[in-house]
């Protein structure tokens, strides 16, 4: 049985999707997401460049990493150097693919693709009007100690800030 869209808005869609199992078939709502990416950018002293970012979602302002959602068609990596570019003014000379994860597998297909921005090269930011973004470059001991105090509560900055902590190395693709 094929999904049954409920909603389309700009960024994604909610569509009721039947699953069986055994003889009975039940209605699952999932939201269909085009994919997003986060970016680590890094400047030449090690800093981590994090922005403070308004989330009406939760009705407060999180410190994460710069991110955001894939146009139709458009590659990751042109993605991430547009949304890096956008959201704090850097423009990355080089953007490595560091991992790719399910956001939240249980309600959305969203696939984010995380990637390191070095050589970095400071500009003007052009947020999106609905955005309200502070760029804030932090060491890596403040943003680790972020996560540890629970001042950095974005799963997506967590991910992909632990994993390159912890492996250093590029694996996605």
């Amino acid at each position: 049985m094929p999904d049954e869209v409920l909603l389309r808005s700009r960024k994604f869609s909610v569509a009721r999707r039947f699953v069986t199992r055994g003889e009975a078939t039940h209605p699952y709502d999932v939201i269909l997401h085009p994919g997003a990416v986060v970016i680590l950018p890094l400047l030449s002293d090690g800093r981590i460049v994090l922005i403070h970012n308004r989330r009406p979602a939760v009705g407060r302002e999180l410190l994460e990493l710069p991110a955001g959602t894939l146009d139709p068609g458009e590659a990751p990596a042109v993605c991430a150097a547009r949304e890096l570019a956008e959201e704090t003014g850097y423009r990355a000379g080089r953007l490595t693919p560091l991992l790719e994860f399910y956001t939240t597998p249980g309600m959305t297909d969203e696939r984010m693709r995380a990637f390191v921005a070095t050589e970095l090269v400071p500009g003007d930011a052009a947020p999106e009007e609905t955005e309200e973004i502070r760029v804030v470059p932090s060491s890596r001991a403040e943003v680790l100690a972020g996560i540890a105090d629970g001042r950095i509560v974005d799963a997506k900055t967590i991910a992909t800030v632990l994993f390159f902590e912890r492996f250093g190395a590029v694996r996605g693709g």
